[in-house]
């Protein structure tokens, strides 16, 4: 039998200059693997999750221990292959060829179904490697954090003249994924009151400085935020609750005219069904009621996220500005009897889209010394390489103030077509003339505006109604493949749940080689450039006018 649990496990990626595989090509793969599984990074490193309550970075700890073997003795023109989590196969290739190929919890349509996924995971074929998880570029919260601060910041800039001071933002989830929201919220100006089911995920957040403090009840929770939205000051408040319990609650006292909640949304688990705790179940009782009785579980989560869909559609009845935040809640409480629940937009459409057409999404990168110095350097080279952009300004300075790093040193900005390529060639030259001690991992989330199909996020409401395509990940993982990625992956799921989405990822190595300069030259043109050109396709005018100004060549524009 695969060992699942390990609690004598605790790994740690090394730090500095001393290889233990054979080049940085191979040992990024190596260190960042590791640093998925950092007991500082991941939610349950002794299971393999990192986050999102079932996200793995291996399938199990013999395929882990295969894969760090495999990965310290692989050659620069070889290539390892990951099917879910298990290292299946090693074949010559070249150089220019990935170091890894990653493919996670694919299913053929028919069976791409939570009860067939959790079949074939019990019998140890599968696991789920939600993005960032099974493609070893998970950052901690950071990593969401950034996409999360340009959501609100749109938001401000949308509705509530540029800020969101003097708003109160009302939000479940304070896991791994949703922990990012308080921070995102207080550094646009604005209060935010979370709510989660886990008292130990609102400490840990508090520990980590993304949320502020913890309140002893629902009473002295609203009061303190209630407080700081009088006053224009940000501040972020946790308390214990079932959101749906809670939202109803708060909703009653927003119609009765006693205060006024501003905007609503939600980043609970609710992607899958036995990761979300039913109103019948205490904390204690979770994880065994959902082993015994999955599909009874799963009928009371989707019965508990209807009551607390039901209240963010009244919310928006009442004036409040309400999203989805990628989580699949919508579905499930449609699956759980409320009709309306598809009545407020998902926050791609709502606001991220205009920079999906600029190939504008998430640029990570990671310092292997481990030395946060590393990333001060090239937090300020990116300013002076980028010095007309206040935003990507602003973001880094409140960055460096507020992050707290976890595992590896890490950062996380957005940038769109042509600015990527710039920056991993900058960084590839701070390594070559060692301004950094080590070389920089370059990543991104799979929340990107080429590498997704997720018609409840990434895609959802297309122009052209072609949200369920699913050609576009795959040649986005092609192209990548053939455009010099250290490692590529393809996964099925993602944060939207099984047979809700197909999405590829992509990493590379700043090493300060000059092949590398020129690898990362045409991977970060061509990876957002397949986000241009998806959006070209879809009718955006925006999408059209980038490709026009920047030379993005598409066949049927040549006409």
């Amino acid at each position: 039998m695969a060992t699942m649990h390990d609690p004598s496990r605790t790994i740690r990626a090394a730090r500095g200059t001393e290889l233990s595989a054979k080049s940085w090509q191979t040992e990024a793969p190596l260190r960042m693997l590791m640093n998925n599984l950092d007991p500082e990074v991941a939610e349950r490193p002794e299971d393999l999750v990192v986050y999102g309550g079932t996200g793995r970075a291996a399938r199990s700890w013999e395929a882990y221990d295969a894969i760090v073997a495999t990965l310290k003795t692989l050659d620069d023109d070889e290539t390892l292959l990951v099917q879910s989590g298990k290292p299946v196969g090693v074949f010559r290739t070249n150089v220019w060829a990935p170091r890894v190929l990653l493919a996670n919890s694919n299913l053929v349509g028919d069976w791409a179904t939570w009860p067939e996924f959790r079949k074939l995971e019990a019998e140890g074929l599968m696991m789920y490697g939600q993005m960032t998880a099974g493609s070893w570029i998970y950052i901690g919260t950071q990593g969401i954090l950034q996409g999360t601060f340009e959501t609100f910041a749109a938001i401000g800039e949308k509705r509530f003249g540029g800020t969101l001071a003097g708003t109160l933002t009302l939000t479940g989830g304070c896991g791994g994924m949703g922990g990012a929201q308080p921070l995102a919220v207080t550094l646009n100006g604005g209060a935010c009151l979370i709510v989660d089911v886990s008292e130990e995920r609102l400490q840990r957040r508090v520990g980590k400085r993304y949320l502020d403090e913890v309140a002893p009840s629902l009473d002295a929770a609203l009061g303190k935020v209630l407080a700081a939205k009088e006053a224009r000051t940000p501040l972020s408040v946790g308390v214990v609750g079932n959101a749906a319990e809670v939202f109803p609650e708060i909703l009653r006292r927003h119609k009765a005219g006693e205060f006024t909640v501003d905007i609503v949304t939600d980043q609970t688990s609710a992607h899958d069904p036995l990761s979300y705790l039913p109103t019948e179940y205490t904390v204690a009782e979770w994880a065994a009621e959902a082993e015994a009785d999955p599909e009874g579980f799963t009928k009371k989560s989707q019965n508990a996220m209807a009551r607390h869909v039901q209240a963010m559609v009244e919310f928006q009845d009442a004036g409040a500005e309400v999203f989805d935040y990628g989580n699949s809640i919508r579905d499930e409480a449609r699956k759980g009897g409320y009709e309306r629940a598809f009545e407020f937009p998902g926050f791609v459409p709502a606001y991220i889209r205009p920079l999906f057409c600029e190939g504008l999404g998430p640029f990570r990168w990671v310092a292997l010394s481990g030395d946060p110095e590393d990333i001060r350097v090239t937090d300020e080279a990116l300013k002076e390489l980028f010095p007309e952009n206040a935003h990507l300004h602003r973001w880094l300075d409140a960055a460096a103030e507020h992050v707290e790093f976890e595992g590896l040193p890490a950062r996380i900005c957005w940038l769109g077509y042509g600015e990527r390529a710039k920056a991993g060639v900058l960084f590839n030259e701070l390594v070559a003339s060692g301004k950094v001690k080590a070389p920089i991992v370059i990543g991104r989330d799979h929340l990107d505006s080429g590498s997704v199909a997720s018609p409840y996020r990434e895609t959802e409401a297309m122009k052209d109604g072609s949200d369920a395509i699913a050609d576009w990940p795959l040649l986005n993982a092609l192209l990548n493949t053939s455009s010099g990625a250290t490692w590529v992956s393809i996964h099925h799921g993602g944060g939207v749940g099984i047979g809700r989405s197909i999405h590829a990822g992509q990493v590379s190595v700043a090493d300060g080689s000059a092949l590398a300069a020129e690898k990362l030259s045409r991977l970060l043109t061509n990876d957002p450039g397949m986000g241009v050109i998806r959006h070209v396709d879809a009718g955006y005018e925006r999408a059209v006018e980038v490709a026009a100004e920047r030379g993005v060549r598409i066949p049927m524009q040549e006409q």
